[in-house]
């Protein structure tokens, strides 16, 4: 009876201000690891994706403490409590998006792949959660640190947990589409078919004309600058096997060739990144040790690239999101910037 007890302690809902700091430190959880997960393209990251499930179902077991919450605002009658309710339908939508998506019950909404429109809407969610912050400031005690709290916190991160690794069972043992997803939550979709891979660009990127005649890729290294034509580039017909994985939800395996980057770079003098540059003004950095495992590529599946996949030239990083393997490359640079002084994602 005393266990039973205080089991119920634990379970019966906090005061206010506690929901409000686990709902936030839950949020800023789900934030940085879908953060996480977009950014990492390598088996190892898998962690970010399986923790961003989990902090997403425990915003889900906090419903019930948040409502009594969003009750009690209610009846204060604030004249901001539009925003306070459009912010928790973002809340909803973009966990329905999510979770239709990882089942693969919902691959797309509104004609958008559901992994956008769950990323979308987050986005949108930032600035909301930024001023329910300020405009709602939590003002902890002391006391809310108490071994109920912790005991609390534990229940919620078990349940949650619990509850992911069985709905990730059951969509195995259901046959759902989501089970055959790759680690970073991405469908296999084109592989060893290069004309069936989607056309994505980087934000509002548009497929750009580019005359073969007059390309060329300019290459800056440790020795100086030169340029190559393209039918200079198409005689290295070195292979590579590689999954290029978007960031829109697919990923394909296909059979790349081209040219090493580090087959044109002549030396390195004291360069710590290798920038990589598109004619649309797209570009990143590479820590300048990955240069031996990029790949220019002239060619994909045993046939030239076509427009849309990036003719005449696109860069291949194995073990990276697709954001990485830069379209339409015209010039690559050793620089002595680091790598890292970059935004973590592309904006240009």
């Amino acid at each position: 009876m005393v266990v039973s007890t205080g089991f119920r302690r634990i379970l019966r809902a906090p005061a206010g201000r506690i929901t409000n700091q686990a709902l936030l430190v839950a949020l800023v959880l789900v934030f940085g690891t879908g953060v996480a997960t977009v950014a990492i393209g390598s088996a190892s990251g898998r962690w970010a994706a399986i923790a961003h499930g989990i902090a997403g179902l425990a915003i889900l077991f906090l419903v019930p403490w948040k409502s009594r919450v969003v009750r009690g605002g209610l009846r204060r009658g604030r004249a901001t409590r539009w925003v306070s309710l459009l912010l928790a339908a973002l809340v909803v939508i973009t966990f329905v998006a999510g979770v239709g998506y990882a089942t693969g019950s919902v691959r797309s909404i509104a004609g958008q792949p559901g992994l956008w429109v769950h990323i979308a809407v987050a986005l949108v969610l930032v600035p909301l959660v930024l001023w329910h912050i300020v405009a709602r400031r939590i003002r902890p005690r002391r006391s809310d640190l108490s071994r109920r709290t912790f005991l609390r916190a534990g229940l919620l991160g078990a349940g949650a947990a619990g509850l992911y690794f069985a709905a990730a069972g059951a969509v195995r043992v259901a046959g759902l589409a989501g089970a055959r997803r790759r680690f970073t939550g991405s469908y296999e979709t084109g592989s060893f078919d290069p004309d069936a891979m989607p056309l994505t660009s980087w934000l509002l990127d548009a497929i750009p004309a580019v005359d073969p005649d007059r390309w060329r890729l300019t290459v800056v290294d440790g020795t100086g600058r030169y340029q190559l034509r393209l039918d200079e580039l198409a005689a290295s017909s070195a292979r590579l096997r590689a999954t290029l994985d978007c960031t829109s939800g697919w990923y394909a395996e296909q059979d790349w060739a081209g040219v090493p980057v580090s087959a044109l770079l002549r030396s390195f003098g004291e360069a710590r990144s290798l920038m990589v540059h598109s004619v649309t003004g797209y570009w990143i950095r590479f820590p300048v040790s990955d240069a031996g495992r990029l790949l220019l590529a002239t060619q994909v599946g045993g046939a030239s690239l076509s427009a849309g996949h990036v003719y005449p030239l696109r860069l291949v990083a194995p073990g990276r999101r697709g954001y990485w393997w830069v379209k339409w490359v015209d010039r690559i640079e050793l620089q002595t910037t680091p790598w890292w002084w970059q935004p973590p994602f592309p904006v240009g």
